[in-house]
């Protein structure tokens, strides 16, 4: 039996750490927080969301800062652990200077290392599609590049949470899949 693989996705300040953490704490399991972003002590502000983050994680629960070797170090699990990935867009953006090859690499690593894992996995994604179309390739590189992952993600998670406002809507319940027409590809061009 495949461990369950569990999306929380939604928009900036929406709740979607706070559900994923009580998720993690509802399994019972020893829980291994996996930060995907990168310190930089010259960004104060940065540094106060990070340490928001810290201050409300059990101080049982085991830290990993992996900000863009996730695939292998999601090849570390085990069996008795539940792991909370937060955020997918965070380790995007460290690879988002990543040509489209490289960066296709990463996605079907990932999907693969997820799909192999052998304990629960809670991945964090953020929302980013709702609204203007950035004006910069950059942005839109990084909003296709996210939307495809989270989509791909989608397709292969036990249980998708859509959390806004507060609520977390479970997709899984509400909701059906969109298999689209072609391929999806997060080969964009920037």
């Amino acid at each position: 039996m495949t461990a369950p693989l569990i999306l929380v996705t939604g928009p900036a300040r929406s709740g979607k750490s706070d559900w994923a953490e009580q998720l993690a704490e509802q399994s019972g399991r020893s829980v291994v927080y996996v930060a995907t972003s990168r310190v930089n002590t010259a960004d104060a502000e940065w540094q106060h969301r990070l340490e928001q983050h810290r201050s409300r994680r059990p101080s049982h629960w085991q830290l990993k800062e992996v900000p863009l070797t996730l695939t292998e170090t999601i090849q570390q699990a085990q069996p008795d652990q539940c792991w909370l990935i937060d955020s997918l867009g965070t380790w995007l953006a460290n690879w988002i200077e990543a040509d489209n090859e490289t960066w296709q690499r990463q996605h079907d690593g990932l999907l693969t290392a997820l799909q192999g894992a052998p304990c629960p996995i809670i991945l964090v994604a953020e929302e980013t599609g709702w609204g203007v179309v950035p004006a910069y390739p950059v942005g839109r590189c990084f909003r296709d590049r996210l939307g495809n992952l989270t989509r791909a993600v989608g397709a292969i998670t036990t249980s998708t949470y859509l959390v806004t406002c507060g609520y977390a809507l479970d997709l899984n319940k509400s909701a059906a899949l969109v298999t689209g027409l072609h391929k999806q590809s997060s080969n964009r061009p920037l």
